[in-house]
């Protein structure tokens, strides 16, 4: 596992590359100015800072300008209307962005230019554009770390397997797609902290839905099973730990006591399962997340009490 680190700044050539279509942003001017930081997890819009003198706005953070903001401008002309704009671009401001697909006059969109601040305008309307682009930017600048592991969905719940090099995570990741899993990524598993209570893991751009099979090679399984059969993304909500049998190990027998597992400060339910020859690790891997769903819903084995004698 490796430490975790932030994403403390983004460029606005970055953010219109990444996140561009999803925001159905289109550029009107500033291009120049696509080397600024966004700095700042969430997008905002000035609101009732518009009528003050002296408008302040968030350092670093990407402004969208609604209906309501523009037809404040436009209600003054002449030096009235220049000093708002001026006032507006006088902050530390990454991008703005018009909502609702505004197109501004020349002789606004001339300010920006002048400044070298990128303008946008896209057809979202301003609640949806801020609720999508703050989701965006979250994940954007989340707590993040990597680990060595194989991440699947597993009957809805998001499974980290993890374990050794050579234990066979792939080879059980490969009959769990089979049985109708879906694959989210094999080997490098990025892990970033949503809030304060969850996990979501994704595989690295250039190697996601990649599969080595020994004995094979890499294989796609976006290519050989389907779409159907790989998620982009998945929150994380149990691990699962594939271990060399030991014979001087024990083994967990009743699934009494309630293990857990950290990953950024974030307790999730641990299962320990022991590899050895003749184990389907697939169908007990099923097994164990079937367990959990059913744990979650309150039911518990009822287990006699000679059993445990």
């Amino acid at each position: 596992m490796k430490n975790s680190e932030n994403n403390h700044s983004l460029s606005v050539r970055d953010f219109y590359g990444k996140f561009g279509e999803k925001l159905c942003l289109e550029p009107v001017c500033g291009e120049k100015g696509f080397e600024r930081h966004i700095i700042s997890s969430s997008a905002k819009k000035p609101g009732l800072r518009m009528i003050e003198k002296r408008i302040e706005l968030e350092d670093g953070t990407v402004q969208v300008l609604g209906r309501t903001e523009i037809s404040y401008i436009n209600g003054f002309r002449d030096g009235t209307q220049e000093k708002i704009i001026t006032s507006l671009l006088s902050n530390n401001i990454p991008c703005f962005i018009l909502s609702k697909g505004s197109r501004p006059q020349a002789s606004f969109s001339g300010h920006f230019e002048r400044k070298n601040i990128p303008l946008f305008t896209t057809t979202l309307s301003t609640g949806k554009l801020i609720s999508i682009m703050n989701e965006l930017l979250a994940e954007e600048f989340a707590t993040r770390i990597t680990v060595h592991g194989v991440l699947l969905d597993v009957h809805n719940m998001g499974v980290l397997i993890l374990g050794k090099s050579g234990i066979g995570k792939s080879e059980c990741a490969i009959d769990l797609i089979i049985q109708g899993s879906k694959l989210i990524a094999d080997d490098v598993v990025e892990i970033r902290k949503i809030g304060s209570h969850t996990l979501i893991g994704v595989g690295p751009e250039n190697i996601r839905y990649l599969v080595e099979v020994r004995g094979i090679g890499i294989v796609n399984i976006k290519d050989l099973f389907g779409t159907t059969c790989v998620m982009e993304k998945r929150e994380i909500e149990i691990v699962i730990e594939l271990h060399q049998w030991d014979s001087e190990t024990e083994y967990d027998r009743l699934g009494i006591d309630t293990k857990t597992y950290s990953i950024l400060d974030i307790e999730l339910p641990y299962v320990v399962l022991p590899v050895s020859p003749g184990r389907n690790m697939a169908s007990i891997i099923e097994v164990a997340v079937r367990n959990q769903i059913l744990k979650e819903t309150g039911k518990k084995v009822e287990i006699p009490y000679d059993i445990t004698e």
